[in-house]
């Protein structure tokens, strides 16, 4: 089991968005309230996203599963085992290189991992990145679903700008048009993109994507 716990929002985050936004506020009062698992060990964490870059979301999770199973999942752990007794677990050299280097850098304190609690959403981010194998997008969803971090809307996310396209009807977000989008939902991005995924996802009948109308045409 990987984690039980759900990301936490309530009225206060959904209020302040059905204020902010007229479709937003339809798409929470169709959708209702949604539980997203998150996973609080930021380590944890961060090994489980590198597992899963660049393969379908039930092989990550089988691979991840058989890890947990198999050992425990801490810096001086993972720091100290054989690079092939990790890639029998289905892990790729390249990735058992990033989970390795992770954790060497947290044990030998090059990398403060307890750290990012008190710094701001930016600092947390460039320090994420400037681990091996991961980029802005994996920072961010680490900072939405480890961390918690209440306003975090990627523009990096595909299914964000699908689901932006679908519910205000634009052909193509930019970077123009997405900021509007994240500064009427900050400081609660976060909850505003679990609305949004569930747009993409297909949760609101009806709704189709003008960017992949035009690419059709």
């Amino acid at each position: 089991m990987i984690s039980d716990t759900i990301f936490e929002y309530g009225e206060r985050e959904i209020e302040y968005l059905r204020k902010a936004d007229k479709r937003l506020a339809e798409v929470i009062d169709k959708v209702g309230m949604i539980e997203k698992r998150v996973i609080p060990d930021l380590f944890t964490a961060l090994v489980y996203s590198i597992v899963g870059q660049q393969i379908a979301t039930k092989a990550q999770e089988t691979i991840f599963t058989r890890m947990e199973q198999a050992l425990t999942i801490t810096p001086d752990r993972l720091a100290s085992i054989a690079p092939d007794e990790l890639q029998r677990f289905g892990i790729s050299f390249r990735k058992v290189n990033y989970i390795q280097s992770a954790a060497r850098k947290i044990v030998s304190g090059e990398f403060d991992i307890d750290a990012l609690k008190g710094m701001s959403d930016t600092d947390v981010c460039a320090q994420l990145c400037s681990l091996d194998g991961v980029g802005v997008w994996t920072a961010e969803m680490l900072m939405l679903f480890s961390m918690q971090r209440q306003d975090i809307l990627s523009y990096g996310d595909l299914a964000i700008q699908r689901g932006l396209r679908m519910l205000y009807r634009h052909r193509k977000i930019d970077k123009f048009i997405f900021e509007r989008y994240r500064r009427r939902y900050s400081p609660y991005g976060s909850v505003a993109s679990l609305y949004i995924w569930a747009v993409a996802g297909g949760a609101i009948e009806g709704l189709s994507d003008p960017g992949a109308q035009k690419s059709r045409n």
